[in-house]
């Protein structure tokens, strides 16, 4: 070392420290890259990406790399720092132990914290440059790896530690994905994240969260007369009616109104059999059957409207296709008369509106940025009626989830419209009501 120029060696310390720093900053950047990104960027056919991911799925050996070059590189650093200050300052243990703890400081600044921090920071744009020099790296050290790695495997071995060849990937729940959807922050757009979210919710509602109450369905019956069937079905909103006889618990079956119509416009008169004759076999839903395996129901049987029954097989509502839709994106369909559903309140100024009893309570929720517990009845009156234990007179008030609820109206024991007061964090909206729409029916 008397023959190299001081100013060699330190030129030759500031490499070792360079090249430490790049493998530490290279470690943590392939650690923390997104694997979701770069495989969308290897099926573009970046090759940066493609050689990433042949990296990482030999992690055991890219991680061995990686130590042993930096074993080696810091090693040779605090040598030559001790070298150097021998040379210059005399071969005392003060020298030495000073020498020793200023390189400990530049590798661990320098060489560890600052490079690791880089590299945790832009990830994938550190990978993407760094991959073509570890792949070669990689192959040119494969003996000195595998070498390595035999010692590992042994002590492993010892230990009773089974450690696989290869790290296998963990999937991602619907909770962590739904995470990721929420963090997509302004990559994602809004509309988007909302369908997205939407669709994680599918399988922890059931058809019962969705589908028009029994009270609210229109149906036909087939006792009534032909005159009154007939105008009925002229006022009728939809384009498929459930059909019973007598009592909705019987259902006859469903008739498309569009062929009706056209049968009543034949001059012969038309009976309760020609009726019946138009009926198609009715759909029967199961009232626990959660929505995202109802969608898929629909979807294998060709059925676009299901009657839900309860264990009992007893009506308890119907479910359509457009209700499951509307659930994912949202309302589309066109308004008609007759609903009772959320989306036509809103808060005022004063930070009250009134509701429907009938009004469900996950439908609230959205509309109003309330937390109405979700886990028991589904509708406003079914929450209060379990509270009170008792159907109430008006002038009732009480406080649920920080919402204050005054019941306005009592009508054949139910209760038919309250007033909510916001609780203090809700925050108001416009005031402004839009149409309600008859749901549940084409």
């Amino acid at each position: 070392m008397d023959t190299v120029p001081l100013w060699v060696q330190i030129l030759a310390l500031c490499i070792l420290i360079l090249l430490s720093a790049f493998f530490s900053m290279t470690e943590t950047a392939l650690m923390a890259a997104n694997r979701h990104r770069l495989r969308h960027l290897a099926k573009q056919g970046n090759r940066r990406a493609i050689t990433i991911l042949w990296l990482l799925e030999r992690t055991e050996r890219l991680l061995s790399l990686i130590l042993i070059a930096n074993t080696l590189i810091n090693a040779l650093a605090t040598a030559l720092v001790t070298a150097i200050a021998i040379n210059t300052f005399g071969n005392h243990q003060r020298v030495i132990t000073v020498a020793t703890a200023c390189v400990a400081g530049l590798l661990i600044i320098f060489a560890e914290i600052v490079p690791k921090v880089i590299g945790a920071t832009y990830p994938e744009r550190i990978s993407l440059f760094t991959s073509f020099i570890l792949k070669p790296l990689m192959r040119i050290a494969k003996p000195l790896i595998w070498f390595v790695n035999i010692f590992v495997s042994n002590i492993l071995k010892l230990l009773r530690i089974k450690a696989s060849a290869r790290a296998q990937e963990q999937r991602l729940s619907p909770d962590e994905l739904r995470s990721i959807v929420l963090e997509g922050g302004s990559f994602i757009p809004q509309k988007h994240k909302s369908i997205l979210l939407n669709l994680f919710d599918l399988e922890k509602i059931s058809v019962e969260d969705v589908m028009t109450p029994r009270h609210q369905v229109e149906a036909l019956d087939l006792t009534e007369p032909i005159r009154e069937i007939r105008q009925q079905l002229a006022t009728c909103y939809h384009n498929k009616l459930p059909v019973y006889e007598g009592e909705i618990n019987r259902i006859a079956g469903i008739l498309h109104v569009r062929k009706t119509v056209a049968l009543f416009n034949q001059e012969e008169e038309i009976t309760h059999d020609d009726l019946r004759g138009l009926l198609s076999t009715p759909y029967f839903v199961p009232v626990e059957t959660d929505v995202f395996t109802q969608l898929q129901y629909f979807q294998e049987n060709h059925e676009r409207l299901g009657v839900v029954v309860d264990e009992y097989g007893e009506v308890q509502g119907l479910v359509t296709l457009e209700d499951i839709i509307e659930e994912m994106i949202g309302e589309f369909t066109t308004s008609v008369p007759g609903s009772s559903r959320a989306d036509s309140v809103g808060w005022d100024k004063e930070g009250s509106c009134l509701v429907e009893g009938s009004a469900t309570l996950r439908d609230l929720n959205k509309r109003l940025g309330l937390q109405f517990p979700l886990d028991g009845p589904k509708t406003l009156n079914g929450l209060l009626l379990e509270y009170l234990q008792d159907i109430p007179e008006a002038n009732v008030a009480l406080k649920i989830a920080g919402c204050v609820i005054e019941i306005v109206q009592v009508q054949n024991q139910s209760i038919k419209m309250v007033k909510l007061i916001a609780p203090a964090q809700t925050t108001g909206g416009d005031g402004s009501s839009s149409n309600g729409k008859g749901k549940g029916l084409e």
